[in-house]
């Protein structure tokens, strides 16, 4: 038994879990740090536990992995994950694509006729759909590389999840059909403090701009990294600075109310959010934006919970 794994449940009640309709996906934002909207999400998998409550992927995850589960598992993400973008699509929201994680174990010679019929089943546009694959996953075995070509063809595209923690094969960048790395997240924790990680993530950014690919910085949770993110160059962005992972209706709501808004000028960018919501800070925002402006900064963030953490005005456009 792995020592993640909360004696109080089972890998027989985890075997149950599809079929007993116990998991569900939350879903966290993907963030344009140039143009500030949520261009996309990742579905992160979670499992309502009868008696123990809702359980984060690191407490089965790994279990299901050892125990051979994953491959029944990864099958239910992904057609739920297809299912919900499919109810999404009269949203109109443009550009989106959901981003689902598949496992080395998922992937094989002919993963890419199962995608498309899992496509075809939900009937989602194949442009929507983004696979995160670990290091492991996506560099590990070249013989993959069609399967992943063929699907690259019809507009799946796939992401080096984690980057810089696995593999790191460069010779592989050249070979794999990926569009996009993703930053690991313990780069980007201590980001605004160490001169080491901004390196590495100035180094990464620029070697993915020159392969044609895209950079998401995983975990940003400060206002001091995101800067050193956008002085860098970076595409975009998740983390709980942002948001955190929500239900689908919840993330629907979110995404609509960030879409029905744009950045403000001055105080999303020049102070930070802790001194936002002090009477200094609103004096600062008064003066330089309006006090309308704080005001719906601090409905928009009480309303999100915290989550939302930028000040943005609405758009007298739409």
């Amino acid at each position: 038994m792995s020592a993640t794994q909360p004696i109080e449940w089972t890998v027989a009640q985890l075997a149950q879990a599809v079929v007993r309709g116990q998991l569900e996906l939350h879903y966290q934002p993907i963030v344009d740090l140039r143009s500030d909207q949520i261009v996309g999400a990742e579905a992160l998998l979670r499992w309502q536990h009868p008696s123990l409550g809702l359980l984060p992927p690191g407490q089965f995850l790994p279990v299901a992995e050892s125990s051979g589960l994953m491959p029944e598992i990864g099958a239910w993400v992904l057609r739920e994950a297809c299912r919900q973008m499919h109810d999404w699509l009269p949203l109109q929201w443009q550009p989106f694509r959901l981003a689902v994680n598949v496992s080395a174990s998922q992937v094989g010679p002919d993963f890419d006729g199962w995608v498309k019929g899992v496509l075809v089943d939900a009937e989602l546009p194949a442009k929507h759909l983004e696979f995160e694959l670990t290091e492991s996953a996506a560099f590990g075995d070249p013989t993959i590389f069609p399967a992943l070509e063929a699907l690259r063809q019809i507009g799946v595209r796939f992401a080096a999840d984690d980057f810089g923690t696995g593999y790191s094969c460069l010779q592989h960048l050249k070979c794999c059909p990926i569009s996009t790395l993703k930053i690991d997240q313990s780069f980007i924790a201590g980001l605004a403090n160490d001169h080491r990680d901004q390196t590495i993530v100035h180094t990464v950014i620029q070697l993915a701009h020159g392969l044609a690919m895209e950079v998401v910085a995983e975990g940003v949770e400060t206002s001091a990294s995101l800067d050193l993110l956008r002085h860098s160059d970076c595409d975009a962005g998740q983390g709980f600075l942002f948001a955190k992972p929500m239900p689908a209706e919840a993330f629907a709501a979110f995404v609509s109310q960030w879409r029905a808004v744009t950045s403000c000028c001055v105080c999303c960018k020049e102070i930070p959010l802790d001194a936002a919501f002090t009477p200094e800070g609103a004096e600062y925002v008064e003066h330089f934006c309006g006090l309308a402006c704080y005001q719906r900064f601090q409905a928009r963030a009480a309303a999100g919970n915290g989550q939302a953490l930028t000040c943005r005005q609405p758009d007298q456009g739409r």
